[in-house]
């Protein structure tokens, strides 16, 4: 039995939704009444053309756990699960699916890993019922993930996930990072835990999966693992490669200032360093390293600057400082 008395928070992005919300909030409900929770539903409209709003509007005002935020014109799920987040009031939150693909049977079982210790727990679509171009990309996509960043997942991309506040408010999610909460977390010291949970068909809607969402989530994998690794030191990464490149062409370019020494002062027979494929090699490497030198010292401004709002450490407890009137009367004694 799940510890109830903290505050659930389920954050649901949607767009054009309108055939499943009804059935969606009726099943959230069942599952609160039956486990005694105390929850709140934070519905959040990217920009629906559909009546999806409108049947927000209707629970929200037969349903006071009920919230319900709308976007001017579509945003995105991350900003979705962000204004969500920033709404909520619990010390637990959820992300779900609107779609009934996720099933809310599965939070008294995530909730009980949170109770646990745990500070997220992941979705895991063992049993998943897509099409086969979703599936098969997404096994190679959650391959990838696990391997450059080092929290081996089996579906890092599952829409079903729990955490605490503290977790979001460590977070800032945009683009396609809302995958990678579960790794970014990791990278903070977060303790993460993975939940094989019932995944059903699709009833409503149309998919918003595609070969445009797959290859910008591979980019904003490019993007979390620069973030976890150099996000704090970028001179680490474009420093290095700079000063690499820059060595490289300046040791090619003394090979060819030796050449001409030896071609015009002593006379060898060498052919003149103008025709030589080595000088354009060498001149590339040189001003390739200085510009990625550059870019490194401007991204350490960058950071140094405005990197100031967001700490880059996560602090996990802090002791009690004993009061003053504790230190005085121990001295008296």
């Amino acid at each position: 039995m799940p510890n109830s008395t903290q505050k659930l928070s389920i954050i649901i992005p949607l767009y054009n939704e309108e055939e499943s919300l009804h059935e969606l909030h009726q099943e959230i409900d069942a599952v609160a009444r039956e486990h005694d929770l105390h929850l709140e539903i934070i519905m959040v409209d990217d920009g629906s053309t559909d009546r999806s709003w409108q049947i927000v509007q209707e629970l929200a005002a037969k349903d006071d756990r009920v919230n319900g935020i709308r976007f001017r014109t579509n945003f995105g799920k991350a900003a979705a699960l962000m204004a969500g987040m920033r709404s909520a009031s619990g010390r637990i939150l959820m992300m779900m699916d609107a779609d009934l693909q996720d099933d809310p049977a599965e939070i008294p079982k995530m909730l009980e890993l949170i109770d646990q210790g745990y500070d997220v727990v992941n979705g895991w679509k063992e049993r998943r019922l897509d099409p086969w171009h979703k599936v098969y990309p997404s096994k190679v996509f959650n391959w990838m993930v696990s391997k450059l960043n080092g929290l081996d997942l089996h579906d890092h991309n599952c829409g079903l996930k729990m955490f605490r506040s503290e977790v979001a408010a460590e977070l800032r999610i945009y683009g396609e990072l809302h995958r990678f909460i579960a790794v970014l977390a990791h990278s903070r010291g977060f303790k993460v835990a993975e939940l094989s949970v019932h995944h059903r068909s699709r009833q409503f809607g149309q998919s918003k999966y595609g070969v445009r969402r797959f290859l910008r989530g591979f980019l904003d994998l490019l993007t979390v693992k620069f973030l976890i690794g150099f996000g704090y030191r970028p001179q680490h990464m474009l420093g290095a490669f700079g000063l690499g490149s820059f060595l490289i062409g300046t040791f090619g370019l003394l090979i060819l200032v030796g050449i001409w020494i030896l071609t015009n002062i002593f006379g060898m027979g060498f052919e003149p360093i103008g025709n030589r494929p080595l000088l354009a090699y060498s001149v590339a490497f040189t001003l390739l390293g200085a510009q990625a030198l550059t870019l490194g010292l401007l991204a350490e401004l960058i950071v140094a600057y405005t990197g100031r709002e967001t700490e880059t450490y996560s602090v996990s407890e802090r002791t009690t400082p004993v009061s003053t009137t504790q230190v005085s009367a121990s001295d008296g004694e």
